[in-house]
C-alpha cells in the first residue's frame, strides 16, 4: 500500500477533480473513506458498558482519521502540505479542499472554453502534435464534466487545420461517414505522413 501511495501523484493546486477520484480509491483501499463524512463519535453520558463501548468507537475513530489525514496530506505537494496540515481532521482537510479547488476549477472552466475556441493551428508545426494539444484540452472539458458533442468537437477541430490544409479540410467537411476523434486523428496522421513523404521527393 505504501509503494502505491509514492507512485500517486502529488497534488499541486490544479486538476483538483481527478486527484480527489484517486485520493478517494485509495483510501477506499483502506477502508477509511467513512472518515470524511463521519463526525468524532460523542461523549458517553450512559453506563460503564456503554462508556466502554463509546471510548473503544472514539479510539477507532482518532485512529482512522489519523491514517486518513496522513494520506491526504502525503497525496498533496510539500507547499500544500504546509498550508493544510494543521487541520484537526481528515473531514475539515477534505472539505477545505474541496471549498477551494472545486470554486477554483469552476473558474478554469472558462479559461478551458476560451482556449479551446481560441486555438489556431500554424504551418509551421506538426499539426498532429497541435491535434494533441487540442485533444488535451477537449480531455479538460470531460474531466470538469462539461459536456460537448464529439461531432461537434470533430468539426471545430478541421475548422481549425492551417491554411495550407484547406483542401484536405474541404474533403473531411464533405465526407459522408460521421467522424469520430479517433478517426480524425488517424486521417490527420495519414495526411501529415503523406505529406512528409512528398517533401522528401
Amino acid at each position: 500500500m505504501t509503494t502505491k501511495f509514492a507512485k500517486l501523484e502529488k497534488f499541486e493546486g490544479v486538476n483538483f477533480r481527478r486527484w480527489k477520484k484517486k485520493m478517494h480509491f485509495m483510501l477506499t483501499t483502506l477502508k477509511a473513506p467513512y472518515m470524511l463524512t463521519t463526525p468524532r463519535p460523542a461523549e458517553p453520558e450512559e453506563s460503564v458498558v456503554e462508556m466502554a463501548e463509546e471510548t473503544r468507537k472514539r479510539q477507532k475513530w482518532d485512529n482512522d482519521d489519523y491514517i486518513c489525514k496522513a494520506h491526504i496530506l502525503n497525496g498533496m505537494s510539500d507547499a500544500l502540505f504546509d498550508i493544510h496540515s494543521e487541520a484537526l481532521c481528515a473531514k475539515e482537510l477534505w472539505d477545505t479542499l474541496e471549498l477551494k479547488y472545486i470554486t477554483e476549477d469552476a473558474s478554469s472552466k472558462n479559461f478551458l472554453v476560451s482556449d479551446f475556441n481560441n486555438y489556431k493551428m500554424e504551418d509551421s508545426r506538426s499539426v498532429t502534435e497541435q491535434y494533441n494539444e487540442l485533444l488535451g484540452i477537449y480531455g479538460q472539458f470531460k474531466l470538469h464534466k462539461m459536456n460537448m458533442d464529439e461531432s461537434i468537437a470533430v468539426s471545430t477541430i478541421i475548422d481549425k487545420l492551417p491554411p495550407s490544409w484547406k483542401d484536405f479540410k474541404h474533403n473531411l467537411k464533405h465526407q459522408k461517414e460521421e467522424l469520430s476523434m479517433v478517426k480524425l486523428a488517424s486521417h490527420i496522421r495519414i495526411e501529415e505522413s503523406l505529406r512528409a513523404k512528398e517533401s522528401d521527393i
